[in-house]
């Protein structure tokens, strides 16, 4: 299982702030695509290139490999405190 997080903006336009998901392997990219592909309507606000993302709290590209128990953390460039 992994935990998805969103943050700030993304939070307020997806509708959620959290979600958990039991069968996922691949990197951050297709990880992108898979919520996409679930929520179609999420499209327009994960798949653009500033957003952020973080695998248990380090900045990372959208190469970076995904894993059981991993923590991944979606927020747009600038969020405030």
């Amino acid at each position: 299982m992994i935990r998805v997080l969103f943050f700030a903006s993304l939070r307020e336009q997806l509708g959620t702030g959290e979600m958990r998901l039991d069968d996922f392997s691949g990197d951050i990219a297709a990880l992108r695509e898979s919520l996409c592909g679930e929520r179609p309507e999420w499209r327009q606000y994960l798949a653009s290139d500033p957003i952020r993302t973080a695998l248990n709290q380090v900045l990372v590209g959208a190469d970076a490999t995904v894993a059981d128990g991993d923590e991944v953390a979606f927020f747009p460039p600038v969020t405030g405190g």
